[in-house]
């Protein structure tokens, strides 16, 4: 033949099972005791939005310290006209105390703002979901005792995946990561799909 000058492609042709990235894992739990009302997402691999309410709660802690943001907020209205040295300053104080606990619980920042603007105690917690995916693990029930250490959602952000593919170690010298890799999948017949080597176990 004639010697010719070109690119060599160096071509690995392996197998491999799509998978969850993990680094796109969330997982829902309270910081609070509780029960659970009503679960609005009720089976696994349904598709949520940011935000959107996945379960509602009874919390004896957050209703106590509501009930005792209002009441701070009528004691400090009391004595706004005390002339005793420190009572002002102390009574400003109990409502602000109140409000940081419900955020350091969590409790959602519309909740807080309802409580200020209606000065009405809520007995349900709505809580969302932190990111955007679908549900893969579901724990949440109706009427079920809830704790801080409960895992109650997970929820998975697919529209990134991976592929893990299996190499013979005698091909791993011809591996770096940051290489191009090409895909196809049985499912989606005659499509490509371009990822990059990310990890090398």
């Amino acid at each position: 033949g004639t010697v010719t000058r070109k690119a060599v492609r160096d071509q690995l042709r392996t197998t491999g099972n799509v998978t969850m990235d993990e680094s796109r894992l969330a997982y829902v739990q309270t910081r609070l005791s509780g029960w659970i009302r009503k679960a609005f997402v009720t089976s696994t691999f349904q598709h949520v939005q940011e935000g959107q309410p996945l379960f509602t709660m009874f919390s004896p802690e957050v209703v106590a310290t509501e009930r005792e943001y209002l009441l701070a907020l009528q004691n400090q209205q009391r004595l706004q006209d005390s002339t005793v040295p420190g009572v002002i300053a102390g009574a400003e104080t109990m409502p602000a105390a109140a409000l940081e606990r419900l955020r350091q619980w969590g409790v959602p920042a519309a909740e807080v703002g309802r409580l200020q603007t209606t000065a009405q105690v809520s007995e349900e917690l709505e809580i969302g979901s932190p990111v955007s995916g679908t549900v893969i693990e579901r724990e949440a029930l109706a009427n079920k005792f809830v704790e801080p250490n409960m895992r109650l959602y997970t929820v998975a952000d697919l529209s990134s995946v991976w592929v893990v593919a299996q190499v013979f170690q005698s091909d791993l010298g011809r591996i770096r990561t940051g290489d191009a890799a090409t895909i196809t999948v049985d499912a989606y017949a005659g499509r490509t799909f371009s990822g990059r080597v990310d990890f090398i176990y």
